[in-house]
């Protein structure tokens, strides 16, 4: 296995991280492209941080706290899924019907509102379920009688 100091190398230069490649290899670039994003995402996250917005939708879904590291939600199930946040990413409850999920680490933020919108996904017939705020449900026509 190659490791990426074969293709690629990093200094610090005062106040910023400078990535450059040491040959023009498929291989090479797609680790400078790759180092660069990944050390990008650091700084904007420390910076000012990441997040996404999730809507509820369908009659009774609602989401709340539970206590500082956990969200309840009832969507429509006998019994409320509870989801405990990982480390370095918040919940806030905008509304009942509305989430924000925050933090510094990109990937984590995007993989915990990916559970969540897993507990119920939106739906193509009705357009209930979790989905995000930008996010636009296509939806099918049903049987004709």
């Amino acid at each position: 296995m190659e490791y990426p100091s074969d293709y690629i190398s990093m200094e610090v230069e005062g106040e910023t991280i400078k990535v450059a490649r040491l040959d023009s290899t498929k291989n090479a670039r797609e680790q400078h492209a790759l180092y660069r994003t990944l050390a990008n995402n650091m700084f904007v996250g420390v910076s000012t941080g990441f997040e996404k917005k999730l809507k509820l939708i369908g009659v009774g879904y609602k989401a709340a706290m539970q206590g500082s590291k956990a969200v309840s939600l009832s969507l429509g199930k006998a019994h409320p899924d509870i989801c405990e946040f990982p480390v370095g990413v918040t919940v806030k409850v905008d509304s009942p019907t509305e989430l924000t999920v925050s933090g510094y680490d990109k990937c984590e933020v995007g993989n915990f509102a990916a559970i969540i919108r897993s507990k119920r996904k939106p739906e193509p017939y009705k357009g209930k379920g979790i989905r995000y705020a930008d996010e636009v449900v296509i939806q099918k026509e049903g049987k004709r009688k």
